[in-house]
């Protein structure tokens, strides 16, 4: 998919980073609720998969917040390289590359709450 469109990438570059802020609010509340959870496991098993849930959500905000900052550095290059009249092609295959980033994290995103409720429901 080759898109010259520079109003498309920026409104994908857009509705990206609005879902990646609503994974980070997301997971904030996941580790928050992994916390409440936390205090009444007893077993040994379930501290370890505590421990790796929270490893888990904190590696996700990272992710999260690393490619939310590509993305908007890649709009600021798409913004500067159309005041200059031109996009570069390197630009728009940056931006296939951020939508696979972008498509690789939100599959990451999904087994990590699915992993989290099994555990919850579990407990």
């Amino acid at each position: 998919m080759v898109i010259t469109d520079v109003a498309q990438l920026s409104r994908e570059c857009n509705a990206w980073r609005e879902t990646l802020r609503s994974w980070r609010d997301e997971f904030g509340q996941l580790k928050q609720r992994l916390i409440d959870v936390a205090a009444r496991q007893t077993t040994r098993e379930d501290l370890v998969e505590v421990d790796h849930l929270d490893n888990q959500l904190h590696i996700q905000l990272i992710n999260i917040h690393d490619l939310k900052h590509a993305i908007k550095s890649h709009t600021r290059k798409i913004e500067a390289e159309t005041a200059r009249g031109q996009l570069n092609e390197d630009t728009a295959a940056s931006h296939e590359n951020l939508f696979d980033e972008y498509q690789h994290l939100e599959h990451t995103i999904q087994e990590v709450k699915q992993e989290f409720r099994d555990f919850v429901s579990r407990s």
